[in-house]
């Protein structure tokens, strides 16, 4: 029998990351099966799911956390096979000048919801003829099919014209 298991890192970003990883998920028989990764401020983060042998997670997860002497964090959870139903799920796109509170007003709106964020990414450039720090997020958004989209559509459009930026809704 096969276990999922899901694992975050986090270090000092140096060549040979992702292949020590790699090689340490390999060595105990596993599979790696998708995966988020990035550097940040000098630091390498990801997110990873791979499958192995049941009997071989406790060797896998000794391993893993043996890669602490490298300054390689890692914390190691159990994932799930079963997903009743793929949900419907539905991209926002934000950008305008950045400011204190976009984040925290749009996950709001959506909590409020039940609305989960499958997918989150976001970052900070200069805008092309200002120079000004200009915000952008890409959202990929679950939406529970009993989910009042207007209201939210309405509570986003309120929070857009409050912060002065654009939030769209891709399907």
């Amino acid at each position: 029998m096969n276990s999922t298991l899901v694992f975050t890192f986090i270090g000092a970003d140096r060549p040979g990351l992702i292949e020590r990883l790699a090689d340490v998920v390999g060595q105990h028989g596993g599979n790696w099966l998708e995966s988020r990764m990035v550097q940040l401020a000098g630091q390498f983060a990801g997110i990873a799911r791979v499958e192995l042998a049941t009997e071989k997670v406790d060797s896998l997860s000794t391993a893993l956390n043996a890669l602490g002497s490298s300054g390689l964090v890692v914390h190691l959870q159990p994932g799930s096979h079963s997903q009743t139903s793929a949900p419907e799920t539905l991209s926002l796109h934000v950008l305008g000048p950045d400011r204190q509170g976009i984040v925290r007003e749009i996950s709001r709106a959506l909590v409020q919801r039940n609305i989960n964020v499958r997918e989150m990414s976001s970052n900070v450039t200069s805008a092309p003829m200002s120079g000004e720090p200009l915000f952008e997020a890409h959202i990929t958004i679950e939406v529970p099919q009993r989910a009042e989209l207007d209201d939210l559509f309405d509570q986003l459009d309120d929070i857009a014209e409050k912060l002065d930026i654009d939030i769209d809704a891709v399907s």
